[in-house]
């Protein structure tokens, strides 16, 4: 996912600078409702009401807000998943003909990616839907735990002009018991692999993030490439779970980038607040994912629980 757009290409390089380090801590608040987001930096605006040029210089919505983008809808066929049981997740892209898009190109070797997480930050995975002759995409799924789940679709339909991220809601019914945002560490660890942030995170800004990854106290200098790249990186945002496209820096057999032990990253997010950061990489066959949470901006706190979305604690944007 390589779409050079402000917050754009699937993985990732979240070069995101905070006045003064990777701070640990938590966000000033809420994040604003979808609603709003969307009103303020998408085109989606039929003119009247509003004023033009008040818009003319309105940020870009972050990718996974909406459900529907330029045309392009992700329609479930189920929006209720049975927690703890692995079972096909169904989903259809419609176009703007109102049909199921059946070509996309290909993205860091892929013609689409889904992620999953709770809205508490918990439970993350990155999966590869297959897609039938019909448009219809499947992918087996597992939620462990009850909760509300949201579901991040990453693509570019063929001869669109750019990348998108669209997302919806599903729902694990049981008894749901949000956890609190893990503080902020500047170290994580993964089946005996310890991975070490360093950067910082300043809102609006693109800079720079490297993650080291070790085992057993020694550098891994044979990372091997995972979807055309040593590391992939998502950011969330805490709150409403912005999802942000990290831009990865180089790519195994450019002649300069190494595999490892640093894998580096350059990103920019858009607003103060915590996010919570994923790295996927591989080594001996294997694919990891760390997990850190980094907060962008000072005097922030982090939120103690999952925040409910607007209305009964359901998207219903779409």
């Amino acid at each position: 996912m390589n779409t050079p757009t402000k917050l754009g290409a699937y993985v990732l390089g979240l070069g995101v600078v905070f006045a003064g380090a990777v701070v640990v801590g938590d966000v000033a608040g809420p994040a604003a409702p979808e609603e709003t987001v969307r009103a303020q930096g998408h085109g989606e605006h039929s003119g009247e009401g509003h004023d033009g040029g008040a818009h003319a210089d309105a940020p870009p919505v972050p990718g996974g807000l909406q459900v529907s983008q330029d045309g392009y809808t992700l329609v479930p066929q189920a929006t209720t998943v049975r927690a703890g049981e692995r079972d096909e997740f169904r989903f259809t892209v419609n176009g703007p003909d109102g049909r199921p898009v059946t070509r996309f190109a290909t993205i860091h070797g892929k013609p689409l990616h889904l992620i999953a997480v709770r809205r508490d930050l918990r439970n993350y995975q990155h999966l590869h839907p297959r897609m039938n002759a019909s448009g219809v995409w499947s992918v087996p799924l597992e939620l462990p735990d009850p909760g509300t789940y949201r579901i991040f679709t990453d693509f570019q339909p063929q001869g669109a002009a750019e990348q998108l991220t669209l997302g919806t809601d599903v729902t694990a019914p049981g008894d749901h018991r949000p956890e609190d945002l893990p503080k902020a560490e500047q170290t994580a660890t993964v089946d005996g692999y310890e991975v070490r942030l360093t950067g910082t995170l300043l809102p609006g800004r693109s800079s720079r993030l490297t993650l080291s990854v070790s085992r057993d106290g020694e550098p891994v200098t044979d990372l091997e490439p995972y979807l055309g790249a040593y590391g992939h990186l998502v950011a969330l945002r805490s709150g409403d779970l912005a999802y942000l496209h990290v831009h990865p820096d180089g790519e195994p057999g450019d002649g300069r980038t190494r595999p490892g032990p640093d894998i580096t990253f350059h990103a920019e997010v858009p607003s103060s607040g915590a996010y919570r950061l994923y790295l996927d990489f591989q080594h001996e066959g294997k694919v990891r994912t760390a997990e850190f949470t980094a907060v962008a901006g000072q005097g922030v706190t982090v939120p103690s629980a999952e925040p409910a979305p607007p209305g009964d604690g359901h998207d219903h944007t779409h």
